[in-house]
């Protein structure tokens, strides 16, 4: 991934809490058949460095999956068009064009395939909880039939990912003068957008 120092994001928990907010990444391997993409959602254990997931069986990734070779989880964030017409400096000399903000997280590693139904009711149990957490009345896993639920665990397979790195990228205007930082902020405000709080204030 291309990161310019200005838009460069190392700091473990910053990176933790945009996939836990943005879970659904795109998981990319390539095999013999060349590359590959899906979604899948992920969840992060940050004391462990390790993504965990689960994907159908039926899934033909899980060829490339199986034989190891290293992957690429990436993670999307809030993202935005930005108008020159946003800002200051479009008044004061016109040279400005469009472009595009964006927090983004990479993770790379070596997977490891789980075919063991405990592990993979415990990774549905928690990945489900997660995300009905704020529900007014949250859907368990053991609301459903225990042998309805051990049926649809024979259909999927589960999916550690070890991460070996992760790189974030966070393009917020940093790079632009004090004037059209906040004329991104406003005119993103004004939107209801959230990169409108991760712009730098002037």
């Amino acid at each position: 991934m291309y990161v310019p120092p200005a838009f460069a994001e190392d700091r473990p928990a910053v990176m933790a809490a945009l996939i836990a907010a943005h879970p659904l990444a795109t998981l990319i391997t390539h095999g013999p058949g060349g590359l590959t993409a899906n979604l899948i959602p992920m969840q992060l254990d940050p004391a462990a460095q390790v993504l965990r997931a689960h994907l159908a069986r039926a899934n033909p990734q899980l060829d490339d999956l199986r034989a190891g070779a290293p992957v690429l989880a990436v993670f999307q964030g809030p993202q935005a068009y930005v108008s020159p017409g946003w800002y200051a400096s479009k008044a004061e000399h016109g040279r400005v064009v469009p472009t595009w903000n964006y927090l983004t997280v990479q993770a790379r590693g070596a997977p490891r395939v789980i075919d063991d139904a405990d592990w993979l009711l415990a990774q549905v149990s928690a990945l489900t909880d997660a995300h009905e957490a704020g529900a007014a009345r949250p859907w368990a896993v053991t609301d459903a039939p225990a042998a309805f639920v051990a049926a649809q665990l024979r259909g999927i397979v589960g999916l550690e990912l070890p991460v070996a790195s992760m790189r974030g990228k966070w393009k917020a205007s940093q790079n632009r003068p004090p004037g059209d930082r906040a004329g991104v902020i406003a005119a993103l405000d004004g939107q209801g957008h959230p990169l409108a709080g991760i712009v730098p204030a002037p």
